[in-house]
């Protein structure tokens, strides 16, 4: 009787996959309607885009029926304006992998898009839209399609996580391997406190290893992606801070011509910090802390002068995390962590030197490097 029943059990297990096969077969030939209706975007609509991550535009459609009432996939494919989708500059499936008559594409992708239909960043361009409608191995292309204005992005859409320079004019020469880090200062931005060279080529790429894509500009202003033959110049040999911005597509330099230990109690510099390399400017003097009624002042920053638009200004660096105390040995290291100030001034965003510099030869460093906090360190000789 059991082995009656095994038998029984297999033939039923040998009718349900024939029949699972041929309902897939049923499937493959299965016929689907072409998409007759497409709700959103509006005709002619347009979309600014934006450059955050979240960032999206939701398209949407009536739904397409099969001839055996299961469910039909989508794709979303776009155009160029006068295209007929026989060859779309871009195809995606629909949500929940093609089931749902819906979409939501990132403003990142439609950037891409846009820049396939002949926009450059911060134009404006149309492309067109429609749906491809499919069960197994049928597909239909809707008889709909309509209009979208895309603004593109003025900045990149593929913002890289790391930005270095490099080139002849760089100070660690044309071997990318030895090329400086840029600091990334907020999301996008990245900024370097570096040495070029007068009439020498550099340029900026996004990785050390493998094929580095490359930006510059030849204007100063306007940040570009290019290829390896591509290169700014200056035309004076100096230290300059470079800040680039690719939500935005910018960038501008300023020339960091002096750099000094600014001792509060005198209100002026009394210890010249020329450029050392690689991001250190560093400097060996004498500190005499001045003698008060309430004991001996022994308060400093920094301070720094460089060229703007051709006009010569001052700024400075400060403390980034405020204290009223001198260092100990057990001090953090974010003590000594510096930033610039937005407003320059006597008294405020100082440290403290210990007692030991007091009248003593002592060598002080600024450490602006991409790779780690801004940082300074001082040192009795």
């Amino acid at each position: 009787m059991k082995k009656l029943i095994n038998i029984i059990l297999s033939l039923y297990m040998l009718v349900f996959m024939y029949s699972c096969k041929t309902d897939n077969m049923n499937y493959s030939d299965a016929q689907v309607t072409a998409v007759n209706a497409l709700y959103a975007p509006t005709e002619n609509a347009s979309v600014k885009l934006l450059s955050a991550a979240s960032a999206s535009l939701f398209f949407e459609w009536e739904p397409a029926k099969t001839e055996d009432s299961g469910a039909a996939l989508y794709e979303i494919v776009f155009d160029k304006v006068g295209g007929n989708f026989s060859q779309p500059i871009y195809r995606m499936t629909s949500n929940n992998n093609g089931y749902l008559s819906n979409a939501i594409v990132s403003h990142k992708i439609l950037n891409s898009i846009a820049i396939s239909a002949g926009a450059n960043p911060g134009e404006s361009v149309d492309i067109v839209w429609s749906i491809i409608s499919s069960r197994g191995m049928n597909q239909v292309l809707s008889n709909q399609s309509r209009k979208l204005n895309i603004t593109t992005l003025e900045g990149f859409a593929d913002v890289p996580n790391e930005v270095f320079v490099t080139g002849e004019g760089s100070e660690t020469g044309a071997d990318i391997n030895a090329s400086m880090p840029f600091k990334q200062i907020a999301p996008g931005e990245f900024e370097i406190y570096t040495k070029l060279e007068a009439g020498k080529k550099y340029v900026f790429i996004d990785r050390k290893g493998g094929t580095p894509r490359y930006f510059y500009s030849d204007d100063q202003v306007k940040l570009k992606e290019g290829t390896d033959e591509s290169g700014m110049q200056v035309s004076k040999t100096g230290v300059y801070k470079i800040s680039i911005d690719f939500n935005v597509a910018t960038i501008s330099a300023i020339e960091i011509t002096k750099v000094g230990m600014f001792f509060s109690p005198s209100n002026s510099v009394v210890v010249n910090m020329p450029y050392a390399g690689n991001g250190i400017f560093r400097g060996t003097g004498v500190v005499n802390f001045k003698q008060e009624s309430w004991g001996r002042d022994q308060r400093y920053k920094f301070q720094f002068e460089y060229i703007e638009n051709g006009a010569t200004k001052i700024g400075q660096f400060g403390t980034k995390n405020s204290t009223d105390n001198p260092p100990n040995a057990s001090s953090a290291p974010s003590y000594y962590f510096i930033r610039v100030l937005p407003n320059n001034s006597q008294w405020d965003d100082k440290w403290k030197f210990i007692d030991a510099v007091d009248g003593k030869s002592t060598t002080i460093s600024i450490i602006l490097q991409g790779d780690k906090d801004y940082t300074h360190t001082v040192t009795v000789n």
